[in-house]
Parts: C-alpha cells; structure tokens; sequence
C-alpha cells in the first residue's frame, strides 16, 4: 500500500512538471527566440538592429543580436548551423562567395538565382529586397580625383603603378574580387594589395598609407571624409540587393515573421542606408539609437 502511495506521489509530480512545461513554454533552449546576425562592419550591424527592432515591434518575438560575426562564409557557416535564424546578405555576393557561380544578368535574374539555388541547396529563404543596393566601389582622394581628373575605374590604369591599395581579406579572395578588378580594368598597382580591416581602410587612405582602397558605395564616410568612389564603367561588380536570408524551419515555427519582413521590402534607400551609416560611423552614435530614430521617422 505504501509502495502503491509512493509510485502515485512520483506520478503526480512527474505529470505537474510536465503540465507546468507546457503553460510556460519549457523547450529547447531558444525555440521561443529568433537571433540575428551580422557581418563585420557598421551597416550590417545597422540592418540587423532594424530587423530586430522591426521584428520584436511587430511580432512580440524576441530577438538576440550577434553582431560583427566575421566574413560571408563565417555567417553563412552559422545561418547554415542553426546558430543563427536569420541575417542581411547581397545577392551578387550570396551568387558568388557562396554559391560559386559567375555572376550574369540583371538585378532581377541575380536574385531568382539566389533564391531559386538557397532554397534548393540550404533549405534557406531569400525574402525581398530591402530597396538599395551596396556594390563594391573603389575610393580614392578627393583632392587627387580632382588634380588627376579620375572619374572612373578606367581611368585608374594609368595611376595604379605608381599607387598602392588597401583592401579587405574577404575581397582579395572572392570570385569577384580583387584579381578580376585588375584583369578587367589591366590594373597593375606599384606593390601587393595590403590586406587590413574594414573598419580602417578610409583611416589609412586619408592618411596616405595607401592611395586607393576597396570599399562600399555605401558607406557613410565616403562624403565624410571627402573622398570618391570611381565609376565602375565596365560593369564588372554584379549586382548586390541587399536581402534577408531566413532559415525555413523558422519561418514554419513563427510564421507571423514573414509579414514583419515583407513589411520592409523596398523601404530602404540607398541614401537612406548612407545616412545611417554616417550617424553611426562619423557621428558615433549607438545603432539602435539610430535605427529606432528611423523607424520612428517613416512610421514603421
């Protein structure tokens, strides 16, 4: 009888556990969250913030940022794992750093491939456009763009022997990177590119430690600090929509998030990302300060 008391007691709490699970949502760490992530350098930070300010204001979701992750390959590494439920990636980089394919066609026929190939391959969903593209742009001085009447990444040729640049180590490896700038454009500068972060390359080209560098046509620094980016005349760089890049799985377990990113398609401009990355990068002040300050603005 007493054994009998006992296994009824053991019953009874095992089954008060379990229903005190599932009234407070006891899980696998995580399964009630989404987590976000980014690339290292300020705009990525920057769209990551906006997605998760825009996600947790419209879906009550709650979201973990990790931010400044590394290079292409590094978060896709994690979106793939897992570890990571969503980020901002570009098209013509997802074609070609990722996929490994030749970029070819316009911005629309870039981005069915991507998306067409992610979700055959990766089971990951390529949402929407956000609305702006950020291409590679090679940047030089302004003063020398004047005094050398450069305008394009033709007219470099004639300087780059006696020139040095500074780029990114992810940009020095991609397919469509570096070595297929040179042979394009038959670029052949004074010495090998030096490789330094992204966060210091506009730094050492103002400070004439390098005399052209690698950078974003994004970039808030670039009018900042009074420099150019060169045309790219020849339409080497394909083209990079930025876009967000979701797992499957979390799309089926929170299905009320593909609204809360549709919601953002097309509602970012090229100078509307320039200018938060300005107030970030030139005027220092905190991302989701920034970012909320524009959501505020355009009523979102």
């Amino acid at each position: 009888m007493r054994m009998r008391r006992l296994a009824l007691l053991t019953l009874s709490i095992v089954c008060l556990a379990g229903a005190c699970c599932f009234v407070s949502g006891c899980k696998k760490a995580g399964q009630s969250k989404i987590t976000i992530g980014s690339k290292f350098f300020t705009e990525q930070v920057v769209l990551a913030e906006l997605l998760a300010q825009h996600i947790e204001a419209k879906t009550g979701i709650p979201v973990i940022r990790k931010t400044n992750l590394g290079g292409t390959l590094l978060v896709h590494k994690a979106l793939l794992s897992g570890d990571l439920n969503l980020y901002v990636e570009y098209t013509g980089t997802a074609l070609t750093t990722v996929l490994n394919e030749k970029p070819q066609g316009t911005a629309a026929d870039v981005f069915n491939r991507v998306k067409k190939l992610y979700a055959e391959k990766f089971h990951l969903e390529v949402m929407e456009p956000l609305g702006f593209e950020n291409t590679f742009a090679m940047v030089i001085r302004g003063e020398d763009a004047k005094k050398l009447h450069l305008g394009t990444l033709s007219d470099l040729a004639a300087v780059a022997p006696k020139w040095r640049v500074g780029v990114g180590y992810e940009f020095l490896e991609r397919p469509d990177g570096f070595s297929g700038l040179c042979a394009r454009y038959h670029l052949k500068f004074a010495e090998s590119p030096k490789v330094m972060d992204l966060g210091l390359i506009y730094r050492a080209l103002v400070d004439h430690q390098v005399d052209v560098v690698a950078g974003n046509s994004t970039d808030g620094l670039i009018d900042a600090l009074g420099l150019v980016a060169l045309e790219d005349n020849l339409h080497y760089f394909p083209p990079y929509d930025a876009v967000p890049i979701v797992r499957e799985s979390t799309l089926e377990r929170f299905p009320q998030l593909r609204a809360a990113l549709d919601d953002l398609a097309g509602k970012l401009s090229a100078s509307d990302i320039r200018k938060l990355n300005y107030a970030v990068d030139a005027q220092h002040q905190d991302a989701a300060a920034v970012v909320r300050a524009f959501r505020a603005e355009r009523g979102l």
